[in-house]
C-alpha cells in the first residue's frame, strides 16, 4: 500500500475537529471542494469510510473515531517538535483559539494581547467548535463550555449575553427578515437559533459568523449577535429583549503542564484581564451613550 503523506492526516484532522468541510478549508488554506476530496483520497487510500456525511455535516465512524484517536497523539508531538525548533531560533509561539466574536474582541484590542516588546509570535485560529488543548493543538483557548477534561487549567471568566440586532432606525420590514449562518455551519445555541426559531423568514444564509455583522449593518435584515459586539456598535440597535436562554459562561483553559510557561502564561493572564473589563457589556449591561 502507497504511503500516506502527513498533510493528508491534517486534512483529516481539520475536518474532524470542525464537523464539516467549510471550517477545514478556513483553517487549511484549501476549498471546501480540494478538503473533500483529499478526505475521499484518504479513505480510499487506507481502506476504510472516515466519516458519515450529511446535510449537517461530517461526523466520525467508528474508525474514523479510532484514527482521530491516534492521530491526536502525533499531532501533539509534532507540534511540540515544531514549538522546540522555533525556540532555538528565538520564535517561541502562542496558539490562540477563539470563536469568531473572542477573536474579533482580540483583534480590536490586540495591545492588550501583544506587544512589539514581547518576544514571542502569537498564532489565532478562529472557529466555533470547542478549542482542543488536551493533547497540545493550542496553548490558549476561550471555551462557552466548563471544561471537562483532568489535564486542564480552567478560570472562568463572564458570562456571555445575546440579543437580536438591526440597523437603527431600520424600516419595520426589518422585524420580519431574519440573517444566519448555513444549518452545517450553526455549531453554537446563538447560530441555530434562528434556524429554530424563524426559518421561514431567513433571507440570507452565510457560511461564516463574521458576516452577519456586516449584513445587519448594510440593513439586510436582523441577527443574533453576542451583545458586546452589537451594542458597541452605534449603528445598530436590539430588536428586543436579551435571549437569556442563549446566556452561558466562558473559560480561558490551558494546558496544565504548560500553563506555567511565560509567554503562555503572560497570553493567559492578559486574556483574562481583557474578558474581565469588558465582563459587563459582555453579560449584557448595555453602554452608556452620550448624545
Amino acid at each position: 500500500m502507497k504511503d500516506i503523506a502527513w498533510d493528508a492526516y491534517q486534512i483529516f484532522l481539520a475536518v474532524a475537529r470542525h464537523g464539516g468541510l467549510t471550517g477545514a478549508a478556513q483553517v487549511s488554506s484549501l476549498s471546501p471542494a480540494t478538503v473533500g476530496r483529499r478526505v475521499l483520497e484518504l479513505e480510499q487510500g487506507i481502506g476504510r469510510q472516515l466519516f458519515s456525511r450529511s446535510q449537517t455535516g461530517y461526523r466520525l465512524t467508528a474508525d474514523g473515531q479510532a484514527l482521530f484517536e491516534h492521530l491526536q497523539a502525533m499531532d501533539a508531538v509534532v507540534r511540540k517538535v515544531d514549538g522546540w525548533r522555533q525556540e532555538a531560533h528565538g520564535a517561541s509561539v502562542v496558539r490562540l483559539m477563539a470563536g469568531t466574536w473572542g477573536t474579533w474582541l482580540v483583534c480590536e484590542n490586540i495591545q492588550a494581547i501583544r506587544s512589539d516588546r514581547d518576544g514571542f509570535r502569537l498564532d489565532m485560529s478562529v472557529s466555533e467548535r470547542r478549542a482542543t488543548l488536551a493533547h497540545r493543538e493550542h496553548d490558549v483557548g476561550i471555551r462557552a463550555v466548563l471544561p471537562d477534561e483532568p489535564n486542564l487549567a480552567r478560570r472562568h471568566a463572564g458570562e456571555v449575553a445575546y440579543a437580536a440586532y438591526r440597523q437603527r432606525n431600520a424600516p419595520d420590514g426589518l422585524a420580519t427578515s431574519w440573517l444566519a449562518v448555513s444549518e452545517e455551519d450553526a455549531v453554537s445555541p446563538y447560530l441555530r437559533w434562528p434556524h429554530e426559531n424563524a426559518g421561514a423568514a431567513i433571507a440570507v444564509i452565510v457560511s461564516r459568523p463574521r458576516s452577519l455583522l456586516d449584513l445587519v449593518r448594510a440593513g439586510a435584515g436582523q441577527a443574533v449577535l453576542p451583545c458586546f459586539v452589537g451594542d458597541l456598535d452605534s449603528g445598530l440597535e436590539r430588536a428586543g429583549d436579551e435571549l437569556k436562554s442563549l446566556r452561558h459562561s466562558q473559560w480561558i483553559v490551558t494546558n496544565s503542564e504548560d500553563r506555567h510557561r511565560r509567554e503562555i502564561r503572560t497570553v493567559s493572564d492578559r486574556l483574562y484581564r481583557l474578558l474581565k473589563s469588558h465582563a459587563d457589556l459582555i453579560a449584557g449591561k448595555r453602554p452608556s451613550r452620550t448624545t
